[in-house]
Formats: structure tokens, C-alpha cells, sequence
């Protein structure tokens, strides 16, 4: 495989295939680099660069794997006059992202018990797992049309968070340009999910600020050595998979008549101006505010749960927002002195020092790239860099699988799963039903991260440790 790959700087690497005139780079450390073994999403990214319009260099992170369309951890900008949007680019799970909350609680002074309270306080409130329902009657029937026009704000207004917390969120919370009739019935009858965290990879994850890696910046985030965190990992839920699936289904069908070729239907697409391309824009946009919304109605009752186990007010503890960003999005950019349409999918936008675009209280550091490990590993919080331009500011979202569900199902047992664990306390009805969320399935984080930063890409300002993990069991869809 990486006879296929040819140098082009530290740790990032060219793939030839065909007669595209559009690069494709894919970011690799040399030993992530001698395990690599991901044809199909090398081709995928090739796919990727045919398509009408794609600007040069389709980018793969170094958590790249194969996905629908685009493989996960694929980076793709399309000229944003000329250029088209693909649904299966943004990818089935619009908005998956992560939301971090830091603390005031040292690590050292909380037992297992409380922390076994806190993920049944927490769960009591959040369900997880494929296909659950929001249990409260109001989320079970959202408004829409408030989401749409405000995101998480809406709900903010309604209770469910601080109103600075607005301000820690990518776009305020809120894509512009939503809009409900953009989506079909079958879509509407799959937005009863606000408040819950589904399954595959998604979490809540409770742990402890394990090394300050960046000390000019940490204490500026409230990030503490040994004080506890709280990470959100969730997403659209079915909304989001719905409008994918419609969406990809419509491109294919049109594609001639749009005059939008694809190679395969996971990346079909039509003309960001065509009608087609802005009925999925704003669908998207409404599924991207929803996840928002979902993320912070989950903060919310995070911060609950924390009052309910530790018997102090909110105030004193936190929980504080450090901030909200998607890795499962489109969004117009300007890069290279032009605006293009960029599709982040499995990736994380990173705006870097002084970038217009970042929230008023992260201009001058640049806003905080959230990357989850796997469940047991560590996770990390990071920062742009002014080179962070060449993979049109994203880094990766995550380790990135290195087996498939299948075969973690297959080779870890109840017990494999238990020793990766270690001391990390599991919410899950049964761990056998997690082993294809087995540490071991997903590649080494802190390889995969430190290869944008030895790149010199990103800067990394912590390293989390999780002590406690709400699992969602079953395959997300």
C-alpha cells in the first residue's frame, strides 16, 4: 500500500490514481503509515476528486477508514460558483459532533461510587441505544420551525442551558438557511430523539484532565490538570440519516438531468445553486441546528445530574462549555482567496489564531478542536495552527477504526473487552453487546493526533483520561 503513496512533506503523503488533476493528500505518522492498508478509502477520495467542481487537494486525515461515499475522515471543497454538494460527503449522521464541559471538581476527591451515581443519574435522563425515543413528551415533539430558525438557542430560551453557552457553540448553534419543508415525512417522523445519544460511537464520557500539554493556553479553557470533564459525543440521530438517504437517492436519480456524473451513489450530488442542491442545504441545516440542540438539551441534563450526585450548587462545579464543533457538516469558507463549499466528513473544522470566523472569545488563540479517543483511550483537546490552511482548516475528529464492527465482534470477547476497559466503569445493559466498540478496533490516538502536530498543523493543549462511559448499544444507522 504505500508503494502507492508518494512523499510530499512531513507526514503527509500524495496518492496517484488516474489522470485527475485534483491532489489528493492523505496524512500519515511512518507508522500509521506502515499499517496502512485502506484501499477502498483511497479510492473513495479518488471518487471524490472526479466529481464537478472538487478544488485541489481532496484530503484524507490520519483516521481515515472507508465510510458511504467519502471515507470517514475525508476532507472535500468544491468551488463554491461552479461546484457541487454531495449528501453521502457530508456523510448519514449530520452534525455528528462533540461537545466538551469542563469543571471545578478535582478527580482525586471522587470515588467510583459517585461516579457510578453520576452515569445513573445521567442515564435516567439521557437514553441511549439505537431507535430510543426521547423520554420527555415535549422533546418527543420538537419544534421545528424554532429549531430552524435558532438552533440551540431555542431551547436555550426554554431552560435548557446558559445563555453564554451560545457563544461556545460553532455558528452560535445555528446553520442559516434551515428550513422544515426541505425534509419529508418520513424525516419528520424521525426527530423525536432530542435528549438521547443513540448507539455506534457515541458516548458521554466522564474523566479527568490528564496532562496539560499547552500551559499558556489551558488555564484560558478552564482546563485543569486532574479536575474532572465531560464529553459529549452524539449527533442528528435518525433525522440526519434520513435526510442522507433521501437526499443521495434524489442526486442519483437527477444526475443527469443536473448534469452531475458521480462514480458511485455514496457520492452523489448536484449544484450547490440547483434546486436539488438547495433543498439539501437546507435540510441539512435544520438536522445540523437539531444536533445542536440535541448536544446542548444533553448538557442540560448533565449539569442535572451533577447537582443531584454531589449535592453542590452548579455555580461552584461547573459544569462550564468549553465548546460545540461538528465533524459531519458542508459549510461556505473561504479558502485560497476563493469561497468554496467544504465538506468535513469524519473531520473537524480548526480555525486558527486570528481567523474571522471564530467565536469573539477564541480569536486570539484560535477555537478548541475537540478529538475523541475510543471508549477506555484518551481523547484530546487541540489547536490549529497558521499551516492548518492545507487541509482547508480541519484536522481528524477521532482515532478512527482499524477493524471493522464485524470482525471486532468476531475476535474480542465479554472479557477482551473488560481488560481494554481497565479501570473505566461502563453504563451498558451488557459489555458483550460493546466489543465492536472495543479499544482495540480503533487505531492509537495519540498517534493518530500527534501526525497533524508533528506536521505542524495542530497544537495539542490537553490530554483527557476517561474514568466513566455511557455506551449506546447497536450499530448506529
Amino acid at each position: 500500500m504505500a508503494k502507492k503513496l508518494e512523499y510530499l512533506s512531513k507526514n503527509c503523503y500524495i496518492y496517484r490514481r488516474g489522470e485527475s488533476p485534483v491532489e489528493i493528500h492523505v496524512y500519515l505518522s511512518p507508522r500509521l503509515l506502515a499499517q496502512f492498508t485502506e484501499t477502498e478509502a483511497l479510492e473513495q477520495l479518488y471518487n471524490a476528486s472526479l466529481l464537478p467542481g472538487v478544488v485541489s487537494p481532496v484530503v484524507g486525515m490520519p483516521d481515515i477508514h472507508a465510510g458511504y461515499g467519502l471515507p470517514i475522515g475525508g476532507v472535500m471543497a468544491t468551488d463554491y460558483e461552479r461546484g457541487v454538494v454531495s449528501a453521502g460527503a457530508v456523510g448519514m449522521d449530520i452534525n455528528c459532533g462533540v461537545r466538551l464541559l469542563t469543571t471545578r471538581i478535582p478527580a482525586e476527591g471522587v470515588s467510583r461510587k459517585q461516579l457510578a451515581a453520576l452515569l445513573e443519574a445521567i442515564s435516567r435522563r439521557v437514553p441511549s441505544g439505537v431507535g430510543r425515543a426521547s423520554p420527555y413528551q415535549e422533546l418527543r415533539q420538537p419544534d421545528l420551525e424554532g429549531i430552524a430558525a435558532e438552533g440551540a438557542y431555542y431551547y436555550i430560551k426554554k431552560g435548557y442551558g446558559r445563555p453564554e453557552d451560545r457563544e461556545r457553540i460553532e455558528e452560535g448553534g445555528c446553520i442559516p438557511g434551515a428550513r422544515v419543508s426541505a425534509i419529508s415525512r418520513e424525516a419528520r417522523k424521525r426527530t423525536d430523539q432530542l435528549a438521547t445519544i443513540g448507539g455506534g460511537n457515541h458516548f458521554i464520557e466522564i474523566g479527568r484532565v490528564e496532562e496539560v500539554l499547552c500551559p499558556e493556553v489551558a488555564p484560558l479553557f478552564g482546563l485543569q490538570e486532574g479536575h474532572l470533564y465531560v464529553l459529549i459525543h452524539t449527533g442528528s440521530r435518525g433525522l440526519g440519516h434520513q435526510i442522507c438517504t433521501d437526499y443521495s437517492h434524489i442526486m442519483w436519480v437527477n444526475r443527469d438531468k443536473n448534469k452531475t456524473p458521480a462514480p458511485v451513489k455514496g457520492l452523489a450530488c448536484a449544484p450547490i445553486h440547483s434546486q436539488d442542491g438547495q433543498n439539501y442545504l437546507q435540510a441539512m441545516a435544520l438536522a445540523a441546528n437539531y444536533a445542536f440542540t440535541n448536544r446542548q438539551i444533553i448538557a442540560h441534563f448533565v449539569r442535572e445530574a451533577f447537582v443531584e450526585v454531589f449535592r453542590r450548587p452548579e455555580e461552584e462545579m461547573g459544569p462550564d462549555l468549553l465548546y460545540d464543533v461538528a465533524h459531519n457538516i458542508a459549510k461556505k469558507e473561504k479558502h485560497q482567496g476563493r469561497w468554496v463549499l467544504v465538506h468535513r466528513k469524519g473531520a473537524t473544522r480548526a480555525l486558527p489564531p486570528g481567523h474571522p470566523d471564530n467565536p469573539p472569545l477564541y480569536r486570539d488563540t484560535g477555537h478548541p478542536a475537540l478529538i475523541p479517543g475510543s471508549m477506555g483511550t484518551s481523547s484530546y483537546v487541540v489547536l490549529g495552527t497558521s499551516s492548518i490552511w492545507r487541509t482547508y482548516c480541519s484536522v481528524n475528529h477521532g482515532a478512527g477504526r482499524v477493524m471493522s464492527r464485524k470482525r471486532a465482534r468476531a475476535e474480542f470477547s465479554r472479557e477482551d473487552v473488560a481488560r481494554q476497559l481497565g479501570d473505566v466503569l461502563v453504563s451498558a445493559r451488557d459489555v458483550k453487546a460493546l466489543r465492536d466498540e472495543a479499544p482495540l478496533a480503533y487505531k492509537d490516538i495519540d498517534e493518530v493526533v500527534y501526525t497533524l502536530v508533528e506536521a505542524g498543523l495542530t497544537r495539542p493543549v490537553v490530554r483527557l483520561k476517561p474514568m466513566a462511559v455511557i455506551k449506546g448499544e447497536g450499530e448506529e444507522g
